[in-house]
């Protein structure tokens, strides 16, 4: 039932499944050295494979036996019967770039209390477009999980060009490329786009083909907000397919959904042409958050893009223009329609006004004695607000959750409780897809879960010693109650930490003991191709 290995530097025996390529064995007597040792877990490897009983041990920063083994010395000994030990969660679309810049934020608790160990920033085409710089900074203030980035296309733009709804120049382009391929450099494992919002938003394939060509020089993939998850999703991932083909690397759709109830039944179409895609070796994954809702600006999500050039300021004196006042507002109000006339969207954040956070748009008209439309006019005039948006369908979003190639990814970012009303998928993503939608409702295996948060986001990523359990690997790893593992977060009431993380060891120490928070910072920015990491 396994295979057997001798690795020089330690015997011990390894109980792992056959697919999995490092392996260690030798005399059931075999000594390890270990300053803690997990003991009689279920152990899920990252793989597909279902758990099995066993041990784990890790000194230093490693992982160094797994399996039955003996040690010596007096290393801690955690009992974690009945529970589940798996690798570390890895987040592959946040939106934590600046928050973990800020004390207050930057031990990413929210995150840890889900198991997540690695987050991954530059989403959407948004965050420090200086990838050195933003790195020598979280280096600097300390984090609490590791941190991967991209190069994000609408800081480069804007850098560039501005918000202009125009073709790059050659200049302009050649400025572009240089900026990608300095972040690239840096370590950015890849290029992210978010092309429903300011600037990206006006770019033409051919600009992303030429700057994903830059990432493609340096082994990195191309992740993108796809420029329509609406009733065009289907042209929107021929698009990243195109690029795909036309750049020669590997593309990922983030938070992949159908969004809107004028595109419900696309879901089976979306699938069935990535599926045919991957079988033509097209190298294209998702990832996707466990929810019915989405969260961004009311501006991107009710103002079309033509009317959005420019600053904050030429976009309300448009509201204003005679001429192009009216067409605009009729726009908006065609949005509108679209979302049960401001039913569906919900308030998360505005500061004029924060007794309108958790309300939607409908029910604030009515308080207000407005209409819908008034009330995303005075935001727009207010400095806009974040909202939520109820927008997906339950049933597609269970379909595209059971695809092999969907990975879990909250796109949330690092916070603590406040009054605002955000989406709660900040703090309970990773517990809602594996407590409710495994373990509970069986949706899908635990062991899948698990992979889509672990090994599969390793694989997406080619991120080397991480996402899997196996001897020599980086010792980031959840240790969970499967009884309480669970999300408390909820629309109504999203500031709420998720339940059930026992121990959380990111690069072998411990971030969560015995279930508090032990405020060690251990995480580590995560270079791309880096041959060692930094502290």
């Amino acid at each position: 039932m396994f295979r057997f290995l001798i690795l020089a530097s330690v015997s011990l025996l390894l109980f792992l499944p056959l697919d999995v390529p490092l392996e260690v064995a030798a005399q059931p007597d075999a000594i390890v050295e270990a300053d803690v040792v997990l003991r009689g877990a279920t152990l899920y490897d990252g793989s597909d494979q279902p758990g099995k009983v066993g041990d784990i041990a890790i000194k230093n920063d490693r992982i160094v036996a797994i399996g039955k083994f003996k040690v010596k010395g007096t290393p801690r000994v955690l009992d974690c019967a009945g529970l589940v030990i798996a690798p570390g969660f890895i987040d592959l679309h946040t939106h934590s770039d600046f928050p973990l810049q800020e004390k207050k934020t930057n031990a990413n608790y929210n995150y840890q209390t889900q198991g997540v160990t690695t987050v991954v920033t530059g989403n959407c085409g948004f965050g420090p477009a200086d990838v050195a710089e933003y790195f020598v900074k979280l280096e600097k203030i300390g984090v609490g999980t590791n941190v991967i980035h991209q190069v994000p296309h609408n800081a480069v733009r804007e850098k560039v060009m501005g918000n202009a709804n125009r073709d790059p120049t050659e200049k302009e382009l050649k400025a572009m490329q240089d900026l990608v391929d300095k972040g690239m450099k840096a370590g950015a494992y890849g290029f992210a786009t978010g092309l429903i919002y300011n600037p990206g938003t006006y770019c033409k394939t051919d600009e992303l083909v030429a700057l994903a060509k830059i990432a493609a020089e340096h082994k990195g993939f191309y992740a993108s907000h796809i420029r329509d998850e609406s009733t065009g999703v289907l042209t929107a991932i021929e698009e990243i397919l195109e690029i795909a083909r036309r750049a020669g690397l590997r593309v990922h759709i983030s938070h992949i959904k159908v969004s809107g109830r004028r595109a419900w039944g696309k879901g089976p179409d979306v699938i069935e042409r990535l599926r045919r895609a991957r079988k033509d070796g097209i190298d294209v994954t998702a990832d996707q958050y466990p929810y019915t809702a989405s969260s961004t600006s009311l501006t991107a999500t009710v103002i079309p893009a033509k009317f959005r050039e420019g600053s904050t300021k030429d976009m309300i004196q448009r509201l204003d223009d005679p001429e192009i006042g009216p067409r605009m507002k009729k726009a908006i109000a065609d949005r509108l329609d679209g979302h049960l006339g401001g039913k569906s969207i919900k308030i998360a954040r505005y500061v004029k006004n924060t007794s309108w956070q958790g309300k939607d748009l409908f029910t604030i008209g009515e308080l207000e004695k407005k209409s819908a439309l008034d009330i995303v006019l005075d935001i727009t005039r207010s400095g806009g607000a974040q909202i939520v948006n109820f927008g997906i369908n339950d049933e597609e979003m269970r379909l595209f959750m059971k695809e092999p190639y969907v990975a879990t990814a909250s796109d949330g970012s690092a916070m603590i409780p406040s009054a605002t009303v955000p989406h709660p998928r900040s703090y309970g993503t990773f517990s809602r897809k594996i407590g409710r939608f495994a373990i509970e409702d069986e949706v899908i295996s635990l062991q899948q879960a698990i992979r889509s948060a672990s090994g599969l986001p390793a694989d997406i990523l080619r991120l080397p010693e991480r996402g899997y359990l196996k001897v020599g690997h980086y010792a980031d790893i959840v240790v969970f109650d499967p009884k309480t593992y669970r999300d408390k977060a909820t629309f109504d009431v999203p500031h709420q930490y998720s339940t059930g993380v026992r121990y959380l060891f990111v690069n072998g120490r411990l971030a969560i003991d015995n279930g508090k928070a032990t405020d060690v910072l251990a995480g580590r920015v995560l270079r791309h191709g880096a041959k060692s990491e930094t502290k």
